[in-house]
């Protein structure tokens, strides 16, 4: 797709919903591994693990999104994603695929929607609700409750 206005998002599942991530703020995908405890308010927080020598707070996507804190197995992943100028991970049930959209076809979140929603696309049959990696490990929950 030639469309300068193309963007290029991954794709993630928490059960049978779809989510997605801009590429340019994913630095990688990582195998699921129990991050270890650490004292927090916010119940989205999984624990820390080591990348590289670099510590990196872990969320658990599904308790950011008001959803039910997920049950990691071995097929879940981490998505490490930059937020500022820090690195952070986010616990997925699966990673399914790169698309490649128009800004057309990226439709407004609706109005009353989390502002960690920039928007939704439909995929299919599918709709892949498009999120801000920004304000998903803000630390505030208003930003990311998702019915």
């Amino acid at each position: 797709m030639s469309d300068a206005s193309a963007s290029q998002l991954v794709v993630f599942c928490l059960d049978d919903d779809r989510y997605a991530l801009p590429i340019f703020c994913v630095q990688e995908i990582i195998r699921y591994s129990p991050p270890r405890d650490v004292a927090a308010e916010d119940p989205s927080v999984r624990g820390v693990i080591s990348l590289r020598g670099k510590v990196i707070p872990v969320y658990d996507l599904a308790a950011a999104l008001g959803r039910p804190q997920s049950d990691a197995d071995d097929s879940a992943s981490i998505v490490i994603v930059e937020t500022g100028d820090a690195l952070s991970g986010l616990v997925v049930d699966t990673v399914e695929e790169v698309l490649t959209v128009g800004a057309h076809e990226i439709e407004p979140a609706p109005r009353d929607a989390a502002a960690a929603i920039d928007g939704i696309v439909k995929v299919d049959r599918h709709l892949v609700v498009l999120l801000d990696q920004d304000l998903l490990v803000s630390g505030d929950p208003a930003a990311v409750t998702v019915a």
